[in-house]
Parts: structure tokens; sequence; C-alpha cells
């Protein structure tokens, strides 16, 4: 039990009165009296009030957090006595993980039920562990805050953006998709497999026309193609220490790893790959390969990359690309969208990429995606106001060149290339894979 501030003050009067006892003897009984009526009225308070176990607190959490998003933690309150209570409630979340919210307050009715409600948003994956419920409540006549602790213990993990596959999945359920924006991914009249016949019109390629059906039915008949299925994608992600650095504004607090924002979306495109058919595989890499999925197809293929991924760290070592993808080579033979997620610095340094994903466009269909850097692009924007910003600017100016180099030294040795900031990283890299299999570039 906690005392109020009404109960300190009734406490400092008794004690005056006390005091008062060696200048007039006669106030003994009355500051006895009065420490009894005190005592009593606790008493009174303890008894009316009710006892923790008239509370029932429980938590309610997806056992897999996302990193990178806001991951809503309900409360669940119920108040099994005929008085109401105003509670104060602290969740014991993961201390590693941020919360928007530490102590929340509620009102609940006699025999009610409160909910509450925060946000956690991890910003490094792995295992973590929740603690137990603490709950306080004013007293009845309020001369005391009464506290308990409800076990709440429990293990969680944070696992890459399972969100954003959810949200995708409603999304297309709803046919909205360019909300997130990304085009159609089903596109009629495209592709290699046979779709349907209908009637010839204007603004159809001629060579779509099916002259049997046409002759059968002696008028124009144009055949429709879907995207072929059963195609193969492998995500390819890079470990090294070029993808430690967190991408953000320097300003703000940091943000997620460029790591992350790979893995978040090799994920989600390894997702809508299975959707559409195709077979789905990965490799992690730094200076050796770390794990390897072979392409399969289907959810449980797609939910076994989820647990492969779940607790990828980086280290602090340089990428091998050459034994990485030799290494891939050897293991899958057959053509494949092959999507590099790394990061470039320097010519020099990109030579042995350049030469490996130049080597893999002889057999497959290579894309090489890198996270724009916006404190570099907003050094090489700023006004040289003095000779650090002038130095700063040359210097972000010559990485922009060198990374630009690369890029164009890639796309000339047939190797597809995707610069972009990482909150268009997603975006941008389903896109292309959904272009190109419109395209039947697969």
């Amino acid at each position: 039990m906690i005392p109020t501030f009404r109960l300190l003050i009734f406490l400092l009067l008794g004690s005056l009165l006390v005091a008062g006892v060696a200048l007039a003897p006669t106030l003994l009984w009355l500051a006895l009296a009065y420490t009894l009526a005190v005592g009593a009225l606790v008493a009174a308070d303890y008894f009316v009030t009710p006892r923790p176990d008239a509370i029932e607190a429980e938590r309610i959490n997806d056992t897999k957090l996302s990193i990178g998003a806001d991951n809503l933690v309900t409360l669940l309150l119920a108040n099994r006595s005929p008085r109401a209570l105003s509670l104060q409630v602290r969740d014991e979340y993961p201390y590693e993980l941020t919360s928007d919210t530490v102590i929340a307050t509620a009102d609940v009715a006699p025999y009610g039920l409160a909910e509450l409600r925060y946000h956690l948003r991890p910003q490094r994956r792995g295992q973590y562990a929740f603690g137990d419920i603490n709950v306080r409540y004013l007293s009845t006549l309020k001369t005391f805050v009464r506290q308990a602790r409800y076990p709440a213990a429990a293990p969680v993990k944070v696992y890459p953006n399972v969100l954003d596959v959810r949200k995708y999945d409603l999304l297309a359920r709803k046919g909205l998709l360019l909300e997130l924006g990304l085009r159609a991914a089903r596109q009629y009249g495209q592709g290699s497999e046979f779709e349907r016949l209908r009637e010839y019109n204007t603004d159809d390629e001629f060579r779509r026309i099916d002259w049997k059906a046409t002759a059968r039915r002696g008028k124009p008949i144009a055949a429709e193609y879907e995207n072929e299925r059963s195609q193969y994608v492998l995500s390819v992600l890079d470990t090294g220490r070029l993808m430690r650095p967190p991408v953000g504004d320097e300003s703000d607090a940091p943000g997620l790893a460029k790591l992350d924002y790979a893995i978040n979306t090799a994920l989600l495109l390894s997702y809508v790959a299975t959707l559409k058919g195709d077979h789905v595989g990965l490799l992690t890499f730094a200076d050796d390969v770390r794990t390897y999925l072979a392409p399969k197809r289907g959810k449980g293929q797609f939910y076994r990359m989820l647990e492969a991924l779940y607790n990828v760290q980086i280290e602090p070592v340089e990428a091998d690309y050459g034994r990485a993808l030799a290494y891939l080579g050897l293991k899958h033979k057959r053509r494949s969208l092959v999507v590099v997620f790394t990061d470039l610095v320097t010519l020099e340094a990109a030579r042995p990429l350049i030469a490996q994903m130049a080597h893999l466009a002889k057999r497959h269909l290579p894309l090489c995606v890198v996270i724009s850097d916006p404190n570099i692009t907003s050094m090489a924007a700023q006004p040289p106001r003095d000779s650090g910003a002038v130095y700063q600017r040359a210097v972000a100016e010559m990485l922009l060149d060198e990374r630009r180099v690369v890029l164009d030294t890639l796309n000339r040795s047939g190797v597809l290339t995707l610069d972009v900031p990482a909150d268009k990283l997603t975006v941008g890299v389903i896109n292309t894979y959904l272009e190109l299999k419109a395209r039947g570039a697969l």
C-alpha cells in the first residue's frame, strides 16, 4: 500500500497534536483519539476497497512482432468487484522495444471490462520477453493506493515485417493494391499461357488473332494470354558490413538497418511470387554462404523463408560475391530472376560484384537492388555555406558519381539495376518483378 497525500496530511496533523502534548499534557487524550480515528479510517478503507484478486489482467498480442512496424498490444482488465475502479496500468514490455505508452489509465465500472491498447515498434529482430502487468488503483476512501502484479510473462519474437504481408493480402482481396503503389499484376494479352478467346478489336495486336477460331466463327477472334506460372525467383541477401548502416534522417532516431529493409522486401516479394504460382528461394551470405533454401512453390516455402530470415544477423566482414554466386550457380541451374540485395561504395570495391553479376546474366535474369542513402543525397544538394559544407558536398557528389558508374557498368553487362530510397524499396522491387513477368522476360 502507498499512502496518498490525504493520508499524509492526516498524519501530519496527528504529529502536531503529539508534539503539542509537551506543552499541554491535556492534549494527550485528544492525540490518542485522533490517532485511533485515523487508524480506524485506514482500516475501514482497507476492508471496503476491492482486493487485487478482484481484478483480472490479460495481455493479447501477436507471438510474432514485425520489425519497423507499429505492433498492437491489447491489455484486458476485468473488475469483479461491486465498486468502480480507476486503474493505472504499466505493462512490462521488452525494454529493448519502443512503446508509445508507458502508463495507461482506465476507469472500470463494477463488474465491467476495460481494454487498453498501445503499440510496440521494434528496431531489431530476435527473441525478447514480456514481464508481468502492474496495476495501481486508489482506495475507496482515498487514503492509500493499492498496487498489484499480475503474472503475464511470455516470450515474443521479432520477425521481418509480416504486417506488410497481411496488408497486401487485405488490399489484394479488395482490389486496392494501387494504394500500396503496386501496378496490376495480371495483364491479359501478355505472357505465354493461354487464357481465353474473344472478339478481336482495333486495339489488339495483329499477332494475337487466332486464325483457326476466326475461320470457324467467320469473324476475327483474338487469343488472350496470362503471365506464365511456375517460374523461379531467388532472393540473394548480402549480410556483410555494408548492410549495417541505418537508413534515416540524421535528425531523427536511428532507423532500420539496410539489411532489415532488404529482408522485409525479399519476404513480401516471395509472398507475391508464391501467390502467382512461382517457385521462390533464398540465399544469404557474407564472407561465405550462410543460408540456402532451394526454390519451391506454396505458402509452406514462404513460412520456411520467414523462419530462415527471422534471426539473420549483420556480420562485420566484406561480402564475398564470388563465393556466394558461384555456390548459387552450382545449386540452381534453371533460369530464374535472381534479386541481389547489396550496397555499393566505390567502383574498385564493386568490381567483384560486377564480374559475378555479368557471369550470372548468361544463364539467369539478375537484378541488383541497392538502397540510396538520403543523407548522401541531401549533402550533395546542400549549398556551400562554409568550407566544411563544401568538403561534404564534394565527397557526397563523388560517392554518387561512383555509384552511377557502377550501376551503368552493371547495365551494360546485361544486369538490371534498381536504386531507390528505403521507403520505396518494396514497391520498386515488386513492380519490377510484375513488369518482368508481364513482359515474359523470365
